[in-house]
Formats: C-alpha cells, structure tokens, sequence
C-alpha cells in the first residue's frame, strides 16, 4: 500500500558521496512530482565524520524536517550504529555487502554485482532507492542523461545499465515497503532549489550587479550561485582578500551606482561591523545576507542557529536605520532579498537578509517564482541635476532622504566622508549641524516602518496555543500547528519575516487574543521574544529554545509545548 509521507536518511562519512546520491535522488523525486524538504547534517571536515543527507518526501506540501526514518541508506556501519533505532515499523535500511544489520530490517545490497568498479555506486544506491520508492525508471534514466552529457555515450550507457541492474535487483528483492503515492503534480515544471539559491536568483532579478565576499560556511553558495551566473546577467563578484576587504567593495561598488550585495556568516560579519556604520553615515545602501550558525567564534561552523539576530540588529557603532528580513521558505527567500535592494535604495540604509545553515543549504522543491508580480525595482542614482553646482549630496529633507547622483558622471561634485559632514558632504565638527544630519539620517526609520512587513498569521485569531516564530522556524512550526489542530487543541502560527523596524500595531491585538503565546526560535536567549517586549511591551507566556545545532521538528516543539 502506497503511503504519503517517507523520510529517507543517507548516512556516512565525507567523501563518501552521499550528498551526490542524495542530490541526485531529490531531483528525481521533484521531476516526478513529488514535494521534498532536505535536511543536511555535515561535521566541519573534508574526510571522514558522520554527516546526513535527510530528504523528507511526500505527494503533498512538507515544510519541516522529521526525526523518525523510513529508509536508511547506511554508506558505513556507524550510520547503522547511530540510526537504526530512529527506523519507523515500517523502516527498512539499505546496508553494503559487509555490514552488520544491528536487529534492523535491511537489505544487504550487493555493489560489487551491480558495479564495474566503485565509479559506479552512486547509480547504483540511486537506482535501488528509485525502485523501493516507485519512481519511473526514465526519471533517472534523463538524469544520467543529462548529467554525463559532457563525457559521451559510452559513459552515458554505462550508467544507465548501472541503473537498470540495481533497480531490477532491489524488484527481484520484493521489500515489504510499501512505495510513495502517485504524485498529484507529475509534469509540471518544478524547480529544486535550496535557500541560498533562492536568494541569489532574488538577487538577480533585483538587478544586482556586484558581489563581494570572503568564503564562509553556510554563506558561501549565495557568491558561488551569482558565479555562475555571472556572465549570462552582468555581474561582478569579487572574492576578497578578508571580510573587511569585501564590506568596503560593496560599499564602492554601490557608491559608484551599481546594486551590490555581500554575502557572510557570524564571524564574518563581525569583521563588517564598521563598514555597516560607514553605510549608515555616507548613506549607502548595501545589502548583507548573513547566513547564522551557532558561535561564539568558530562554534559549530557547519550546524544551523539563529542567533545572530542581535548582531545585525546591533551591528555598527552610533545609530541609524535599517531593515533586518528573516525568510522561513524558498518563496520568502527570493522575494524579501528582491525586497532588500528596494528597501536599501529608498532609505540609502544597509539591509539584512538573515538565514541559517538549516535554510540554506535545504533543497525543497517549488514553481518558477513569478516575475511579473514583482514590483518595480528601485529608481537608480542619477547622473545629471539641473543646477549642478548647487548640488549637496546630504541636502536637509523632510523625510531624510538626500539625492543621490552617481560620482564622476556629470558637472556636480559628490562629496562624501565617514566623519560628521555638512549637507555638501565636506567635513564638520559644528554641533548644532551634528544635530540637524543626525536627526535628518533617523527620519527615513519613518519610511522604513511605513513599508514594514506585517507577520504572516495561519489559523484564526484567538487560537488556544499561538505559536510564534521567525525565519527557518516556520515550517516546523506550521506542522507542529496542524497536528495541535488535529489532535483537538486549537492552534494558529504567527510567523515574522521582517524582525526589525517592528511596527506593534500590526501584532498587538493577534497577541493579545491568544490564549497561550509561545515563542518559538534557535538561540538559547530568546533574542526576538526580547525584541518583541522592546517593541511593543508584549511578554509571551513561555519559549521553546533550540541551540545544539539541529533545525526545528514539529516534535520538538510538541514535546516541550507543555
């Protein structure tokens, strides 16, 4: 009997290739139209560890990872060791020929029967798990296609007889397992991506045109996705020599007129923090993507967290505006780092775009993001004025927003410097003008708060248990909301994709309806359930705290709810 629902954890060490089996069974399971959420767990090293690749599937919408395994494809015996017992009654592991099964049901599969040499065993486990699950042998068949495009037919056929071998073995096996359900959106066009991925590409459609950046775990695919799109967009990206080096690239970049994003992790950005305040006093826009993982310093380099929401919201000494967004899906990540430059332009104020390592390195399956529903992108600095002479690129206005010209491009002279200035930009230490550029800079927070965000809510005001989160946290949190509901309590989530400027009336009263407020986030302090009582006075009634490392579950949270 066909079941909705499978999680499939692919264990072993690094460099044993279970990201490329994983990778390569994920796109199979989109193409045919399956719903997917990938997990990656992965210690920081290059050989050797235990890492994960989790893919959970299913023919309907999934947003969160799971605890409980249904296939355990086992590259080494410590996978075994560490797994088995997290095997559903219905989980079966996919063992190699010389592995002990541990009390688990298992299938010792054959790889030296089904392989011409070791080359070949990533077809091979890929082909064995397409004909447990039910996938269609041309699924995988296309994608051998196009993957060994480049190297010829012969490799081509030999990857296919591969395939063919190890699917025809696991048949011939008759597993009691029972495969997935027929897909509901079998042929539609759907894309696989991970969050990262989804960011650069909102990036791109923004009109980004340059990127600087130093490699960083799990920020670097942001910079490595722009890459390799460089040449089809238009787009420099330029891999400093440290993170100071990258921060004040963009800053040039977008001085000299051009969209400019700078991707980094926690210990990364620390470097950035006095170019973010040299954005907010020169009034340069720049967007940050800062990707969190657990610290301090180099911590957990490779796990996911969410505390690094105080650094960017504190980021910079003195004070001046931004906008922090925290996308929880691939949609939100496209459309808030599209979002981003809009908000950077309009209040010449750096932006942040927060994710973590759960997010951004988790492929999950979507439609082609529609760009004609996007807005207009931002008007761009200028390069003529009417009166160039008179032109002050720090010009007192009514909502602080000063023009701004693009250096080098007309008669007008743009004068800029990271000390206190007059509206001309030249350098001053009069007080009373202190006063006035200081005030003039904290007006355009108005613009800001007026464009802000309100939180997503799913379910009805009033809820029993309101389940509030922010970032990567949503989907946990949606499902963990869905079983309340099915088991009788009723339960709403209120999610936050914008965590800074907070506008309380947009909140205020879904809060206050509540019969329970939890929060629920990754860092072991509650830093937004903090930034929520600052904001609008508001105390929830308790926290679920995540911090060792590991993404959210709907069990987690069920489990400590109370």
């Amino acid at each position: 009997m066909a079941i909705e629902c499978i999680n499939i954890l692919i264990g072993g060490e690094a460099g044993q290739g279970l990201a490329t089996v994983g990778q390569l069974l994920a796109k199979c399971l989109v193409r045919s139209g399956y719903h997917i959420t990938v997990t990656q767990d992965y210690m920081s090293r290059i050989r050797g560890g235990h890492n994960t690749f989790a893919i959970r599937c299913s023919d309907q919408p999934i947003a969160a990872p799971l605890d409980a395994v249904d296939v355990l494809v086992a590259l080494n015996q410590e996978t075994v060791t560490l797994h088995k017992d997290q095997l559903t009654e219905r989980g079966i592991a996919l063992l190699g020929e010389s592995m002990e099964d541990e009390g688990a049901k298992a299938l010792a599969v054959p790889y030296k029967e089904l392989i011409p040499k070791r080359l070949f065993e990533n077809t091979a486990a890929l082909g064995v798990l397409c004909a447990l699950l039910g996938i269609d042998r041309e699924v995988p068949a296309e994608l051998m296609r196009q993957t060994f495009k480049k190297k010829g037919e012969d490799i081509i056929n030999q990857n296919l007889d591969v395939l063919d071998k190890s699917m025809q073995w696991l048949r011939d096996q008759n597993p009691d397992f029972p495969g997935l359900q027929a897909a509901p959106d079998a042929g539609k066009e759907k894309l696989m991506l991970n969050g990262n991925e989804a960011i650069a590409l909102g990036a791109m459609a923004a009109g980004v045109r340059f990127c600087s950046f130093y490699p960083m775990t799990p920020s670097t695919s942001v910079a490595l996705t722009l890459i390799a799109n460089a040449e089809t967009v238009g787009m420099v990206i330029e891999q400093a020599e440290d993170e100071i080096a990258a921060v004040n690239m963009g800053l040039g970049a977008s001085f000299a007129g051009a969209r400019a994003i700078v991707p980094t992790s926690g210990g990364g950005f620390a470097l950035m923090c006095e170019g973010v305040s040299l954005a907010g006093i020169t009034e340069t826009p720049l967007v940050f993507v800062l990707a969190m993982r657990p610290g301090p310093a180099t911590g957990l380099p490779t796990r996911t967290e969410q505390g690094d929401l105080n650094l960017a919201l504190y980021a910079g000494h003195g004070e001046f505006p931004r906008v922090i967004f925290a996308p929880g899906d691939l949609e939100q990540c496209f459309r808030l780092t599209h979002r981003a430059f809009d908000q950077a332009e309009k209040a010449q104020s750096p932006v942040f775009v927060l994710t973590d390592q759960y997010m951004a390195d988790s492929y999950r399956d979507t439609m082609p993001f529609d760009l004609d529903s996007l807005p207009e992108p931002p008007v761009m600095p200028g390069t003529s004025i009417d009166a160039p002479a008179e032109y002050q690129r720090y010009a007192i206005t009514e909502n602080g927003v000063s023009p701004r010209l693009v250096p080098g491009a007309g008669e007008y002279l743009v004068v800029v410097d990271s000390d206190e200035h007059y509206p001309d930009g030249h350098i001053t230490e009069d007080l009373d003008v202190r006063i006035q550029m200081q005030d003039k800079r904290m007006r355009k927070e108005q613009i800001l708060k007026d464009d802000a965000l309100p939180p997503l809510l799913v379910g009805d005001e009033g809820a029993d248990v309101l389940l509030v989160c922010w970032g990567s946290t949503l989907g946990p949190a949606l499902e963990a909301a869905q079983l309340l509901n099915e088991q009788g309590t009723k339960a709403a989530v209120l999610h936050f994709s914008q965590v800074w400027p907070l506008v309380p009336w947009q909140y205020a009263e879904t809060l206050e309806a509540a019969g329970k407020v939890v929060v629920v986030e990754g860092n072991p302090t509650g830093q937004f359930a903090t930034l929520l009582k600052i904001a609008s006075g508001f105390v929830p009634d308790g926290q679920i705290l995540r911090y060792d490392g590991l993404p959210f579950t709907a069990q987690y949270i069920l489990d400590r709810l109370g």
